[in-house]
């Protein structure tokens, strides 16, 4: 039988427990010395043995007082009126009743500890208490029982804003995956379609050069050479690709959908930033001279993720200096990117830019090409963006 608390760990739970049962049985054992002490009343041994039976059978009920609340506490309520040991544990059921935050049940249960109360009085001091010694004790025992009531409705009122806190962050966290999902789908349907370009292009030659073989008789040796070497050339180029798109993706082209235009490489580069520098502010380009033996994916995916990097600059820091630096470290193509980021957006995000799903296809881009992507805040709080794509030697470079 478990009895504790959702959400609360077994240990803890037990530790708690005891911590909340030694208090109630230490207020319980201080009202039954009080009582005992007591001049005016005669106390045998027996009845304090009795009382001190009752408050420990009082001890053992509000055990299961979260799956009884109103029963437990009132039955332990009804004990106070003939023990004084039992009034700790009364006070953690009520407590513990009020957490729930229902007034009906609260209400009865104060009531009956009231009336016991009233009745313990009577029993152990009997007539001798004039007017005003039991309009004391009334309020006595309304204070205390509202200071029960209120520290209980407390006690739920945190428990339920922890687990609201808790449910809305888990909502949160839920929602920011299927965002980044659908940002990841929508991405590799945007790179499939790009795809279909580059895929078109090569196939068209192989199909020219080699209905060309098929039909001309009249071919040089030398001319039939290089159309075999254009066919295999562009084939193993055609077929790379598409195990590269189909290593990822799962975006199905429309059937109604339109050809688009050719897509962009790193030769227009330098083109674009000088066409968007004097509207968005100034840009330190740097990039290699000869980009050969780049393979049109990787220098396409290169100019899309330098895209993305200049339209978070616009939205987030904008006429800030942006610099970008694109080199050739052994075999791989690194691209960095870095601006200043002004001091009241650097809490809006620490990793990512606003909701981060332009650098989620940029770094989904970055995977394609068979590379990576970090961004995020540095040391010096400017945003840098980082990508290492590959870039293999032709054989024949020194």
């Amino acid at each position: 039988m478990n009895l504790a608390l959702p959400g609360v760990s077994r240990t803890r739970h037990i530790w708690g427990e005891i911590g909340r049962e030694f208090a109630a049985a230490l207020i319980g054992a201080l009202v039954l010395a009080s009582v005992a002490s007591n001049e005016g009343v005669a106390h045998d041994h027996l009845w304090v043995w009795i009382d001190a039976g009752l408050g420990v059978l009082s001890l053992v009920l509000v055990l299961f007082r979260r799956r009884y609340p109103l029963l437990v506490c009132v039955v332990v309520s009804a004990l106070t009126a003939v023990s004084g040991a039992a009034s700790g544990a009364a006070a953690l059921a009520l407590v513990s009743l009020a957490t729930r935050r229902k007034w009906r049940p609260v209400a009865v249960a104060s009531a009956v500890l009231l009336v016991a109360g009233l009745v313990f009085e009577m029993l152990t001091r009997g007539a001798h208490d004039d007017l005003g010694d039991w309009i004391t004790n009334v309020v006595l025992g309304l204070l205390s029982i509202a200071l029960c009531v209120v520290s209980g409705l407390a006690i739920g009122s945190r428990r339920l804003l922890v687990e609201n806190l808790q449910t809305r962050l888990i909502e949160a966290e839920h929602s920011q995956q299927m965002r980044v999902e659908q940002a990841r789908v929508a991405e590799r349907g945007r790179i499939a379609r790009e795809m279909h370009d580059v895929l078109a292009h090569r196939i068209s030659l192989v199909a020219m050069h080699s209905g060309a073989l098929a039909y001309r008789t009249d071919l040089s040796p030398e001319e039939l050479r290089e159309s075999s070497a254009i066919i295999r050339d562009n084939a193993h180029l055609a077929l790379t690709e598409l195990r590269q798109v189909l290593g990822v993706l799962r975006a199905t082209e429309p059937a109604d959908a339109d050809p688009h235009a050719p897509q962009p490489t790193l030769a227009d580069l330098p083109a674009f930033v000088a066409g968007i520098e004097p509207a968005d502010g100034p840009i330190r380009l740097t990039m290699p001279d000869d980009l050969t033996g780049m393979s049109d994916l990787v220098s396409r995916n290169a100019f899309r993720i330098v895209q993305e990097g200049l339209t978070n600059r616009r939205k987030h820091s904008p006429q800030a200096e942006l610099s970008v630096q694109l080199t050739r470290e052994d075999e791989s193509l690194v691209l960095s990117m870095r601006n200043a980021v002004p001091r009241e957006n650097r809490q809006t995000h620490p990793g990512l830019p606003a909701s981060g799903l332009g650098l989620v296809g940029a770094a989904e881009r970055a995977v394609l090409a068979g590379g990576e992507l970090t961004s995020g805040l540095d040391r010096g709080g400017d945003f840098a963006v980082r990508a290492r794509l590959p870039w293999p030697r032709d054989p024949e470079e020194p």
